[in-house]
């Protein structure tokens, strides 16, 4: 759960603004560092065991005030407005839904498409590097087509503060190759504003009582 108050968090928003929009196999843009590596090495330190799978709201969990300031920054304007002048997209009304994930599972990274009622995703990988990620295990893979987790234009390793955008679409599949274990990732999206998206938000703020629930049982 969200409680103590900490200093805000400088991100690397130079570096987002200076990386150009990729568009193989579609837009998108892929930011190494986007958390400096000081605070990522505090954040990390301070990130709760996620003995299950699954996405977890903020308010799920108990988190330490240098990942409280992530989660702020994240959710703030700054970020808001710079992914808006990078895609040539309007977001100022877009609702947002932010999740971590601490455990991958073998089901997991399975190529998909997100969801319609997500406008666009973001994830902001937390691990450090190890020699998982350097075989490719768990390794993000935006991908030419549905059918094939090895044809792929980009591999992002899930390591050092990497940040990774792209406006949801059809044809924007990815996935990665089966990895079990320890993998946190923040995902952050903007939503769309219709009955779909609504009922999402809905049920990610009813899991944010039922694990906060079960998490203080």
């Amino acid at each position: 759960m969200l409680k103590s108050v900490s200093p805000p968090l400088e991100l690397a928003f130079d570096r987002l603004a200076a990386t150009p929009v990729a568009t193989d196999p579609f837009p998108h843009v892929v930011v190494p560092n986007f958390v400096p590596p000081d605070e990522l090495r505090a954040i990390v330190s301070g990130l709760p065991e996620m003995s299950s799978g699954g996405s977890f709201p903020p308010s799920a969990l108990s988190l330490r005030p240098e990942a409280q300031a992530l989660v702020r920054a994240l959710e703030g304007p700054r970020l808001r407005e710079a992914i808006a002048a990078k895609f040539g997209l309007d977001l100022r009304d877009a609702p947002t839904m932010l999740t971590l994930r601490g455990r991958t599972r073998e089901k997991d990274g399975r190529v998909h498409t997100d969801s319609t009622a997500k406008r666009v995703t973001i994830l902001l990988y937390l691990n450090p590097a190890t020699e998982a990620w350097s075989r490719q295990e768990g390794c993000l893979r935006l991908l030419r087509r549905p059918d094939d987790i090895e044809d792929y234009a980009v591999e992002v390793p899930p390591v050092d503060g990497t940040l990774l955008v792209f406006p949801n679409g059809p044809t924007t599949w990815h996935g990665h190759r089966q990895y079990v274990g320890r993998r946190y990732a923040i995902q952050l999206n903007y939503m769309e504003t219709g009955a779909k998206a609504r009922s999402e938000i809905r049920r990610h703020k009813l899991s944010a009582i039922v694990k906060r629930f079960s998490s203080a049982r």
